[in-house]
C-alpha cells in the first residue's frame, strides 16, 4: 500500500485534472474525464484525490488505460461496478507539486497572480490581481492609479514570462491601455 501526506490537503494546494465520468466495464474501473491540454502527463499516476463530500480523499490506481482525453483507471480496493458507480461525478484532483512545469510564454493563472504586469509601451500597469475566465476568452486584471484595466491573454499580446523577477510582459493592443486610464 502507498502512502501519500498523512494531513488533508485543501483545493488550493491542489488543482483541478477532471471528473470520474461513469463506471467502465465491470470489474470496478472507472472513466475519468480530464481536463487537461496533455494527458499523457498523467500516464504514471499512482493516486489522485477525489472530492468526496468537499473532502479531498486519496485514492490509489492500479492501473490506467489511455483514450484520448479519458483514462479508463481501475482503482485499489473498488472491486464491483457498483461501488466504482458511487464515484461517478465526483471532481479529480491532483497535489500543486504534481502539474507540469511549463516554460516560455507559457503559465498557470495561480502561478501569474501578483506578478507586475509590463507594457512595452506603458511601462509598469500594476500587479496581477486576478485571471478572470470567460467562455470565450481569459483576461488579466489589474489596477493602476486605482482605474482597472483589462488585458486580454492572447499569444500576440504575451510577450515574456519572468518567473525569476515575478514580471508579466506584454504588448497591449494599441489605444486599450489609454481606454481604461482616459
Amino acid at each position: 500500500m502507498q502512502v501519500i501526506n498523512a494531513r488533508k490537503m485543501t483545493k488550493e494546494e491542489c488543482f483541478y485534472l477532471g471528473r470520474v465520468a461513469k463506471t467502465h466495464g465491470i470489474k470496478g474501473e472507472v472513466t475519468v474525464k480530464l481536463d487537461v491540454d496533455d494527458p499523457s502527463n498523467y500516464l504514471e499516476l499512482t493516486y489522485f484525490l477525489l472530492d468526496i463530500n468537499k473532502v479531498l480523499t486519496p485514492f490509489f490506481v492500479e492501473k490506467i488505460t489511455p483514450n484520448g482525453d479519458k483514462f479508463f483507471v481501475k482503482i485499489q480496493d473498488v472491486k464491483t461496478v457498483e461501488a466504482a458507480a458511487a464515484l461517478t461525478g465526483k471532481e479529480v484532483w491532483l497535489p500543486m507539486e504534481m502539474l507540469p512545469k511549463l516554460s516560455g510564454k507559457q503559465f498557470y493563472y495561480h502561478e501569474v497572480k501578483g506578478f507586475m504586469v509590463v507594457d512595452d509601451v506603458h511601462g509598469e500597469l500594476g500587479p496581477i490581481k486576478q485571471i478572470i475566465e470567460y467562455p470565450t476568452q481569459a483576461i488579466i486584471q489589474v489596477f493602476k492609479d486605482g482605474k482597472e484595466i483589462l488585458i486580454p491573454i492572447l499569444d500576440q499580446v504575451i510577450q515574456k514570462v519572468d518567473r525569476n523577477s515575478k514580471k508579466l510582459y506584454v504588448c497591449a493592443p494599441e489605444g486599450l491601455v489609454e481606454m481604461y486610464l482616459s
